[in-house]
């Protein structure tokens, strides 16, 4: 359990009103992709789980939620966004010194707890590895707690590969297995070429100790879920990120409600067996 931080006091009391922080760095990570480095204003530590979010405001544009993709133990509050709209464009075009709104931090977050002594699967889908690169820093920073530790990440191009210096060092050590693939490649990829489902195929695992972290666009989440399921884990130890339109963060404004469930307060973290009866209703 992460320990309640003042951060977390004030958004309890006061849920609807930002935090001011400032942008420290301004990274370029892949097309359309920038990574934010934050840091409060009245420079208190900001708590978070991995897998939470923040509601990130660009003064004068709105609002959006982003997960945090930075190391939950250490170092300052890092967002990872794709400019695809008015306010994440607005967002990733902010520079150092420049001001920034801070929600949060919101909703329930990747199984940690549940992971120790069990053998982790990670699998991400393009910017995917974004909300699941906290978990992947907890679970190498205290290794020891869990068994063996895979990651399985997909991305549309070799171009298109998150963090591709981190993910070449996580790929040198001896205590995770990492593979990677592309939909599309030219001829000097060297790597995988197919979508990530086709590197689950190839995972050696006990499915009894197993656990599964999944992030990425929905479609590819409920089919890497269902080869996993045929590898022998349980959807009841599948756990996926879901992203939908959210507005308030607390579960009032309906914005991001699947059936019976408000993605930003009940999620956005799930089981698959809570998931899978929903994921196959059209209207939803």
């Amino acid at each position: 359990m992460v320990p309640m931080s003042e951060a977390a006091d004030f958004q309890r009391a006061q849920p609807m009103v930002p935090r001011i922080a400032h942008v420290r760095r301004r990274r370029h990570d892949a097309p359309d992709v920038w990574t934010l480095e934050l840091e409060l204003t009245d420079g208190a530590h900001f708590d978070y789980a991995p897998g939470q979010f923040n509601m990130l405001t660009a003064f004068g544009v709105g609002e959006a939620a982003i997960s945090v993709s930075g190391d939950p133990a250490a170092g300052p509050l890092i967002h990872t966004i794709r400019a695809v709209g008015p306010v994440s464009r607005a967002l990733t075009q902010l520079g150092p010194g420049e001001p920034i709104g801070v929600r949060g931090p919101f909703g329930a977050g990747w199984p940690m707890a549940q992971a120790e002594g069990r053998d982790v699967v990670v699998v991400a889908g393009g910017l995917g590895l974004a909300p699941l690169r906290p978990a992947l820093y907890r679970l190498l920073g205290e290794r020891a707690r869990y068994g063996k530790v895979t990651l399985l990440f997909g991305a549309r191009r070799p171009e298109d590969i998150l963090f591709r210096h981190e993910v070449e060092s996580w790929r040198a050590r001896f205590d995770i297995d990492v593979d990677v693939t592309v939909d599309h490649a030219g001829s000097d990829w060297r790597g995988h070429v197919g979508v990530v489902t086709t590197l689950i195929s190839r995972l050696e695992i006990e499915p009894a100790k197993s656990i599964a972290m999944v992030c990425g666009p929905e479609v590819m989440m409920r089919f890497v879920a269902l080869a996993l399921m045929d590898k022998g884990i349980g959807e009841g130890a599948i756990y996926l990120s879901m992203e939908r339109n959210m507005k308030c963060a607390i579960g009032h404004c309906g914005h991001c409600q699947l059936g019976p469930t408000f993605i930003c307060r009940d999620g956005p973290v799930f089981t698959f067996a809570r998931l899978r009866p929903l994921l196959t209703v059209k209207e939803l």
